[in-house]
């Protein structure tokens, strides 16, 4: 491959940053009052406004270039036609295969997938309905109306964001509970107070032998059997997302409750295949093939839009712009919907698990940046915390604000200072305050010339701080579908123009690998091999206990 900073349009965005960064963004402003029309688009219930970025029409033109020349559009192709572009697990990748609401085939190894993940969905229908009407029932055969999800990464992180961003949705009388860390307090707090013969747990592991979500699966089978059940009624509260027929039938889960899963669905990327059925069980399915149906439509408008009309290549490429360009290093991500309020968790393992790469798809050390520190949180609590950091510190940190236009829950006028709080601060990161504004302001209000110029400085805000707006009419099923497509294809832009391997995610192992070791360590006492450190730290684990 070409490293993409040997490509002619790199090296002219190079070129072009230091002209730009002369020019502050309250001048592009004032040059062109149509540029909030010039530099927005529309897909898939969502508008996009980045005209508050530091970007001309040179710019966009010169970053359409770049994805043009780094290949961009037979990328995307080949990605929803099913090609091996997870090289070092030679794998497809296909989790948009699972929202596909066309007729269109996608095949992998010359055979079409679309049938078995219609049968997927068609079984998760009939077991939600099986659960609702209790012919599916506990064993006692009380109907099942609490389901604890028990998964970890992309079976915990995605699917939460789409159960909290759709609780306007769930069914009366339903509840759903999370299970992720393997900190015994996690499963110990979400089965508190909870009924056994009125709970369902759902086992999400594509091995059955991830060590979290396992240990976990084993604490809540002992504290189900601890309230007199049997072993034999555990087919009744378990069920499991996975394709370890042997190790869940082990378990106690009958073959006949167990959900396909497959290889070219990256874990990070599952909460559109069974992995949702916990979410589907609180909500119902046809809820959930509206959030398959949203993302959809993003995917197509991803797939066939021009690229310098593509949201998610926008996206991508604005995040290209200031990583590799501006010297940015973190992204914040700053959701003005409580609903939303784990969002940004989300992208956090979406982005940073795909994009922290260190080699190209060729093996080779990048000498690039990749990847970005993602983080954020609800407005408007922010503002009352980090938001400082971004209005007067030193780091430049490009954000997304991202906000419905109706609310959900309509309480008197909050949605409307919720929506000031949102603008507000976006108009204080585009124009910021000079320090001769800050002084006419002060002397104004009757403080001495003196006073105020040793006031001024810590006042000033220089504004010119890159952001984007992106609002919906209301969190719907499909917009909501469409939000989280919107950034999963941001980041495979990216990872495609920076020349790495978005799916893959070695990093990860080599930790649990080395924890194993070190849970033998802990029970034999021998840290022989071991670093002086955690010879001491071992010690005093075992001591303490």
């Amino acid at each position: 491959m070409v490293a993409p900073t040997n490509l002619s349009a790199w090296q002219a965005l190079g070129a072009h940053q230091a002209e730009l960064s002369q020019q502050h963004m309250r001048a592009l402003f004032q040059q062109d009052p149509q540029r909030s029309t010039r530099f927005s688009v529309d897909a898939a219930g969502l508008h996009l406004d980045y005209s508050r970025n530091r970007l001309t029409d040179t710019t966009l033109q010169l970053l359409t270039q770049l994805a043009e020349q780094a290949e961009l559009q037979p990328a995307i192709n080949a990605m929803f036609d099913g090609a091996i572009i997870n090289q070092t697990e030679q794998r497809a990748v296909l989790h948009t295969a699972l929202r596909n609401r066309s007729s269109r085939a996608v095949t992998v190894d010359g055979a079409d997938v679309m049938p078995m993940i219609r049968d997927t969905l068609q079984k998760m229908r009939d077991f939600v309905a099986a659960v609702d009407s209790g012919r599916f029932a506990g064993y006692t055969g009380k109907p099942l109306r609490t389901i604890v999800n028990i998964g970890i990464g992309g079976s915990f992180l995605g699917p939460k964001v789409v159960s909290d961003a759709l609780k306007p949705y769930w069914k009366t009388g339903f509840d759903l509970r999370y299970v992720a860390n393997v900190d015994g307090t996690d499963v110990t707090e979400a089965c508190k107070g909870l009924d056994p013969e009125t709970t369902l747990f759902v086992v999400c592991s594509k091995t059955f032998s991830t060590l979290e979500t396992l240990k976990n699966a084993q604490a809540a089978r002992d504290w189900f059997l601890s309230s007199g059940a049997t072993q034999a009624d555990v087919k009744h509260h378990f069920v499991a997302v996975s394709t370890n027929t042997k190790a869940a039938t082990e378990f106690g889960i009958s073959a006949d409750n167990m959900f396909d899963m497959w290889d070219w669905v990256g874990g990070r990327y599952s909460l559109w295949s069974a992995i949702g059925l916990p979410q589907a069980l609180v909500f119902g399915m046809d809820t959930f093939e509206q959030l398959l149906a949203g993302a959809h439509t993003m995917d197509e408008h991803f797939r066939t839009a021009p690229l310098a009309e593509n949201m998610p290549v926008i996206l991508g490429l604005l995040g290209i712009w200031y990583q590799n360009f501006w010297g940015a290093e973190s992204q914040a991500v700053l959701v003005y919907d409580e609903y939303l309020k784990d969002f940004p968790a989300h992208l956090q393992q979406m982005d940073m698990e795909s994009n922290g790469k260190r080699v190209t798809r060729d093996g080779e050390t990048v000498s690039w940046q990749t990847g970005a520190v993602v983080w954020g949180g609800t407005g408007t609590n922010g503002q009352h915390a980090y938001h400082q950091l971004i209005h007067q510190g030193t780091r430049l940190i490009p954000a997304d604000f991202i906000m419905p236009l109706r609310s959900h829950n309509p309480v008197a006028d909050h949605h409307a200072w919720l929506f000031a709080n949102f603008l507000g601060q976006q108009q204080a990161l585009l124009e910021g305050k000079t320090e001769q504004e800050v002084l006419a302001e002060l002397t104004a209000k009757g403080m001495s010339a003196d006073t105020a110029a040793a006031l001024a400085p810590h006042k000033v805000i220089p504004g010119n701080q890159p952001h984007n707006a992106i609002t919906f009419n209301l969190g719907t099923p499909e917009v909501i579908g469409a939000l989280i497509a919107l950034y999963e294809q941001k980041v495979f832009v990216q990872g495609h123009i920076w020349g790495i391997n978005s799916f893959d995610q070695w990093g990860v192992e080599l930790g649990k690998v080395l924890g194993n070791a070190v849970y033998e360590a802990l029970q034999s006492g021998d840290t022989t091999g071991y670093d002086s450190s955690s010879a001491d730290l071992i010690q005093r684990f075992r001591a303490a206990q």
